[in-house]
């Protein structure tokens, strides 16, 4: 059942005023804050990344071969650690409209599962490859008193 113009009106009125009394709790509703976290997040396993290639160098030049083990274990788990954060945690630039403030609606957000969970174009069927004759042995055979045959 939808609400009256007096309920809209009044919940209208209340956003606003939680908005101007408490901006940081509304900033988090807005998903501001889980930008900044996913970016620090990002900023530092880039960071550790490079801190790992310091120790696969210095492994390197100083003949330690489990020091450039750990700086390639140390890169290989920031790079994925960053990237997870950076691709699945995305959110949305726009700002909401003044007025709605709060988004009760689940419609259109990123958790919707695309072909089985891949977001990736159609597969093209293949075309039918011609039947093959014979082994691999027989078919190397075949070529090669072809090339024989020809003066290769």
């Amino acid at each position: 059942m939808p609400l009256s113009e007096e309920e809209l009106r009044l919940l209208e009125q209340m956003e606003r005023a939680l908005a101007a009394e408490d901006p940081k709790f509304v900033s988090a509703l807005q998903g501001r804050t889980l930008r900044r976290v996913v970016r620090m997040r990002t900023i530092g396993a880039v960071v550790v990344f490079v801190g790992g290639i310091a120790l696969l160098m210095g492994g390197a030049m100083a003949g330690q071969t489990w020091l450039g083990v750990i700086g390639f274990l140390v890169m290989l788990v920031s790079a994925t650690l960053g990237l997870a954060t950076w691709r699945g945690h995305r959110v949305p630039e726009e700002r909401p409209a003044p007025d709605a403030l709060f988004d009760f609606d689940d419609r259109g957000h990123r958790f919707d599962v695309i072909q089985g969970g891949r977001a990736s174009k159609p597969r093209k069927p293949r075309k039918q490859k011609a039947r093959k004759q014979g082994t691999f042995m027989q078919r190397m055979e075949q070529r090669w008193q072809h090339r024989r045959d020809q003066g290769y």
